[in-house]
């Protein structure tokens, strides 16, 4: 057993919280799409053959942004494609994925299953085979209230009104040597200031998101986001972000180190942003669009790439991608979303990707059942209760050594402070040892001038690590009662070996 111990002080303010940050993504890859929120033959299939057992489940996850239609998809696609009849609609060939696009959902249909779900539209711009004329395209047709071509299309196709999209990608994972139209950074540099220039001529209102790094092991990363930013700087408002997580040679206690390499991604990304600024001599400051993130078992064992489509011909929505989440997954997904919160204050969208069937918290069989994956609850409860303004709270607990990393604190935390209450969120990192969390209240209580009790608490645990919920047992991992409590201004949670834990005050 661990002594911990912590201090809530509302003083100690990180930021206010933008909601984007629980943002999603979803990617015509797979069976995210097709046979995952589209599937017109299933007996849950609405008039327009969405799954609404997939729709009440999205809803209860509280994704607010979700980002759309890639990722590595994006890089190929014609936007154009996936607008009027749908019988009309070209099949195409998806270079990224070696599948077949049937197209039978694009913009419209898209957007009309976002106000089914209540999120909102975050659109990319294909700058691998297209440029700056196509992300006008789209940009006009999507959000000009003007009588022009692209306008009159829009309406004939069952739109008067814009979209009003408000965030764009410029492109995606443009550093990657995988990405169709892969640039140097200077040559996409130039190309998504040249195109931020000519969309906000067309939209001033937009907000713009330039690539960074797909990941903080890229060996562009650092030089990358310099050059991107020397270029784009005064033109766009987020640089993205994106990494994944796996366990590792049945490493766990490394593996739940993944959040420090998270923050220090962020901060090394931010450091670098603010000395574009001050080279810049400018007050301006580029937030973080943490727009992919997640547990992905991209590699197995021997170090190969799991999932191959080229060995499958050019299918129509195969299995890929397809990963199965157990309960140590879901520690390290919620302690993934706490240094998200502690970095609030540059990270004001993210985008958890994906949503269904791919490496998603959502899970569908078709023409059978939907079920939560273990990482569905850390998702759901913290959209549900993180609101306000973000918190620090340091906690002494001791430290484990990582390998690539070094001290890493065994037991993380962050609140949130909202006019209803507050929510703390703390995860015990250790693989072997219990952890007993006192916090102390006495600075909230005073600032409150009023107690606190505790209204609802939830604990991620279990005793078997790896186990999952799958199509069989879709009930097996699931969060059950923390046993938190107050008692002259202190809370006191225990924290099982590998657990996460949310908790609401009010």
């Amino acid at each position: 057993m661990t002594d911990a111990t912590a201090r809530l002080d509302p003083y100690n303010e990180i930021s206010d919280i933008d909601r984007r940050v629980f943002g999603g993504f979803v990617e015509h890859l797979g069976r995210h799409i097709y046979d995952g929120i589209f599937e017109p033959g299933h007996p849950a299939a609405d008039e327009s053959g969405f799954r609404t057992d997939v729709i009440d489940l999205v809803k209860e996850l509280g994704v607010s942004t979700i980002r759309y239609p890639g990722g590595n998809f994006v890089s190929g696609y014609r936007w154009e494609d996936g607008i009027g009849p749908v019988e009309d609609r070209p099949r195409r060939l998806d270079l990224a994925w070696h599948s077949t696009e049937t197209n039978e959902v694009g913009l419209h249909e898209f957007s009309d299953w976002l106000e089914r779900v209540g999120s909102e539209l975050m659109l990319a711009v294909n700058l691998g085979t297209r440029g700056t004329q196509e992300a006008l395209d789209v940009l006009e047709y999507s959000n000009s209230s003007a009588h022009t071509a692209w306008t009159d299309r829009r309406a004939a196709n069952g739109h008067p009104e814009p979209f009003a999209v408000t965030m764009w990608c410029l492109g995606n994972e443009m550093d990657g040597p995988w990405q169709i139209g892969h640039k140097n950074a200077d040559d996409y540099g130039k190309l998504a200031s040249q195109t931020a220039k000519a969309m906000r001529m067309l939209d001033p209102g937009v907000e713009l998101v330039v690539c960074g790094s797909s990941g903080r092991g890229m060996p562009t990363f650092g030089s990358w986001e310099r050059t991107v930013l020397e270029h784009t700087f005064d033109d766009v408002d987020f640089i993205s972000c994106h990494s994944y997580y796996q366990e590792m040679g049945g490493n766990a206690q490394e593996f739940l180190a993944s959040g420090v390499d998270m923050a220090k991604f962020i901060e090394s990304v931010v450091a670098i942003a603010d000395t574009v600024a001050a080279t810049k001599k400018s007050e301006k400051r580029i937030m973080i669009s943490f727009d992919e993130w997640n547990i992905w078992y991209l590699h197995n064992e021997e170090g190969g790439q799991n999932d191959k489509p080229e060995e499958q011909g050019w299918p129509v929505a195969p299995r890929l991608l397809e990963d199965q989440y157990h309960a140590l997954d879901a520690v390290v997904f919620g302690d993934l979303m706490i240094t998200l919160l502690q970095h609030a204050d540059r990270v004001r969208s993210a985008s958890l990707a994906q949503l269904v069937n791919v490496i998603a918290p959502i899970m569908t069989e078709p023409g059978g059942p939907a079920w939560k994956q273990t990482t569905f609850f850390p998702f759901s409860l913290t959209s549900r209760l993180a609101n306000g303004r973000a918190v620090r709270v340091p906690v002494d607990a001791g430290t484990f050594e990582s390998d690539k990393l070094g001290s890493v604190d065994k037991v993380n935390a962050v609140a949130t402070i909202d006019e209803e209450g507050v929510s703390l969120f703390v995860v015990n990192r250790s693989v072997t040892e219990s952890a007993d969390l006192r916090v102390d209240l006495s600075p909230l209580v005073a600032a409150l001038g009023r107690s606190v009790a505790v209204v609802e608490s939830h604990l991620l645990h279990e005793d078997d690590m790896y186990a999952a919920n799958t199509l069989e047992s879709p009930e097996r991992v699931g969060v059950r009662d923390a046993s938190a409590s107050v008692d002259s201004d202190t809370l006191t949670v225990s924290l099982p070996a590998v657990s996460w834990a949310a908790i609401r005050l009010a």
